[in-house]
């Protein structure tokens, strides 16, 4: 049996800090002193900027990373925020390399952060004050008039929120681990409150704006400007992104891309890079450690390079000619035997698939057969006083990983459904997706729905794990209640995956309607998220009868071992 420890993985880029993945600058003779200068935003705040010139003459090419964790280096400063330090060329995604290379490094404190001015309000005023400094940095005597942008985590964020504010100087982005669109990756999931970000905006102490966005709990106006999704068709700019299977923004990096890669505007279609890895946002919390992975300095160091030389200095080495996509398929790390535990390149994203359908059954079963069942159901009492706890995932705060779902314990309100041991390995790449029939006696609750990895040791390794707040059935732009009795359809976004579920290994699925503290809790009452109200036992009822289906739906790439398997498990036309 594993036991889960703490274990360094190839990448640790949290929400709170983008590490330098290579050293900082350390040889003078590569880098001009720093100096640190205020960049006045379009409002007057003024912008505390670190300036790092390299050796040579200018003017030179500019990378751009804004950040909220100080520019001078997290540990800088003690009691006093206002303190001016030597700047050093610290928390820029490889400083020392670009620098080395002929690139100047602009680090700046976002408003409120640190030396700058204003109210830091969490990435809402990031694209203008990502536009007004981009356009100062071309501006300056020291700039060629090519600007890009890096960083991880926050600093990825920052430099999407630029992006989409379209900065005529804006040549392209390099960034690991960040989203595009605030309201499903960061803060509302499913329609549900996301705790991690609950406890980021503790971390940062802008509690009145945690309070502002609890109230905006339904998309509408209040998230458009800062979206994305919004600015899709606008957005000019060759990305070049990282991501992770366990990340806490996995599905919004390959929306991204997917989206700018065919819908973009200007030189964003067709130049869209993407890598996805077997790493989360920080340490994964389990015993193994995923084989043959990509070399971190190469790729957070010498590719950006190559990056930044193709688009703003013009030297081509061919990296415009490689794969748009590289990613990596997850396998049984404690098999040396197992398919999978590989690299993968794709010219688009998701890579063709047949989508798979595991029916539901009844006595906890999950097979490829439409049930024959009549009536099949079975019905829970979810106590929000008592919430099923989180174990692993894809969280920032918390444990994370692909951990034993065995930690759960054998609770009432879990329900559990799994196959019979695989006949042969079943490659999955691309979005994964549930279609569940269930009902309540209560005018709204939660799903939540995971995707587990059954070992034959019985080993239950979590692959994602996502929830669905019943109100928002219909779309997170308006709220529809549950009639009590009535049965209804939802369909639960479980993300992407790219994992083989090996040859005696068994597909389950772990149906329930709580996941805390990764999600806030659903007071069943109906009321509005932020009023809270008197809490009440809901009494939830899944089906999975002839009649309602409720079925897991697999974007399955490749059966291992029988040529017309996967034929034989692809859905039924119309089911």
């Amino acid at each position: 049996m594993r036991k889960q420890r703490f274990v360094a993985v190839w990448l640790f880029l949290t929400l709170g800090f983008a590490a330098s993945l290579v050293a900082p600058a350390q040889n003078d003779k590569s880098w001009q002193k720093g100096w640190e200068e205020m960049v006045r935003a379009r409002d007057g705040a003024e912008l505390a900027t670190n300036i790092f010139l390299p050796a040579g003459e200018g003017p030179f090419p500019v990378i751009l990373t804004r950040t909220p964790y100080c520019k001078d280096g997290r540990n800088q400063y003690e009691a006093d925020r206002t303190k001016k330090i030597d700047p050093k060329p610290a928390g820029m995604l490889g400083a020392d390399l670009l620098l080395e290379n002929g690139y100047a490094c602009v680090i700046q404190d976002c408003r409120g952060r640190y030396r700058s001015q204003g109210e830091f309000r969490g990435f809402m005023d990031d694209p203008g004050d990502g536009y007004d400094t981009v356009e100062w940095v071309a501006a300056q005597p020291w700039c060629d008039g090519k600007v890009a942008m890096n960083g991880g985590s926050a600093s990825a964020i920052t430099s999407n929120m630029a992006a989409l504010a379209g900065p005529p100087h804006l040549a392209c982005i390099f960034e690991a681990l960040g989203f595009g669109s605030p309201y499903e990756y960061m803060y509302f999931m499913g329609g549900e409150w996301r705790t991690d970000a609950d406890k980021w905006l503790q971390a940062l102490g802008i509690t009145e704006l945690q309070k502002e966005i609890r109230r905006h709990e339904t998309y509408g106006d209040f998230w458009k400007p800062w979206d994305m999704k919004t600015y899709y068709r606008r957005i000019d700019v060759p990305i070049f992104q990282v991501g992770g299977w366990y990340d806490i923004f996995t599905q919004a990096q390959l929306d991204v891309f997917a989206n700018l890669q065919k819908n973009g505007a200007g030189l964003a279609p067709g130049n869209q890079k993407l890598v996805m890895g077997p790493f989360a946002h920080g340490p994964m919390n389990v015993d193994f450690v995923y084989p043959n992975r990509l070399r971190l300095e190469d790729l957070m160091g010498a590719t950006q390079v190559r990056w930044f030389d193709y688009w703003l200095k013009g030297k081509d080495d061919g990296i415009m000619n490689e794969a748009p996509i590289q990613y990596y398929v997850m396998g049984d790390p404690c098999d040396s035997q197992a398919p999978g535990n590989q690299w993968r390149t794709a010219p688009d994203w998701p890579p063709p698939s047949k989508a798979t359908s595991w029916y539901l059954q009844a006595e906890g079963g999950l097979s490829t057969d439409q049930p024959t069942a009549a009536g099949a159901s079975q019905t829970y009492a979810f106590d929000p006083a008592d919430p099923v706890p989180t174990v692993g995932g894809n969280n920032l705060a918390f444990e994370k990983g692909p951990m034993d779902q065995r930690a759960v314990g054998e609770r009432a309100d879990v329900l559990k459904f799994r196959s019979a041991p695989l006949k042969h390995a079943i490659e999955v790449v691309g979005k994964m997706d549930m279609e569940m029939w269930a009902g309540s006696d209560a005018p709204d609750t939660d799903w939540v729905v995971k995707v587990v990895d059954v070992y034959p040791d019985g080993y239950e390794a979590l692959v994602m794990d996502m929830p669905l707040r019943a109100r928002f059935r219909g779309g997170f732009d308006r709220e529809v209640f549950m009639t009590p009795g009535e049965v209804y359809k939802f369909k639960i976004d479980l993300w992407s995956t790219a994992l083989v579920f090996n040859k005696g290994h068994r597909i389950a699925v772990h149906v329930t309607s709580s996941n805390a503290p990764r999600f806030g809790i659903n007071p069943n009452n109906g009321e509005p998220l932020a009023a809270g109200g008197e809490p009440r036992v809901a009494r939830n009822t899944i089906y999975f009868d002839q009649d309602h289906p409720s079925r897991l739906i697999l974007p399955v790439t490749k059966v291992y071992g029988e040529a017309d398997a996967l034929a034989a498990m692809s859905t039924p036309p119309g089911s």
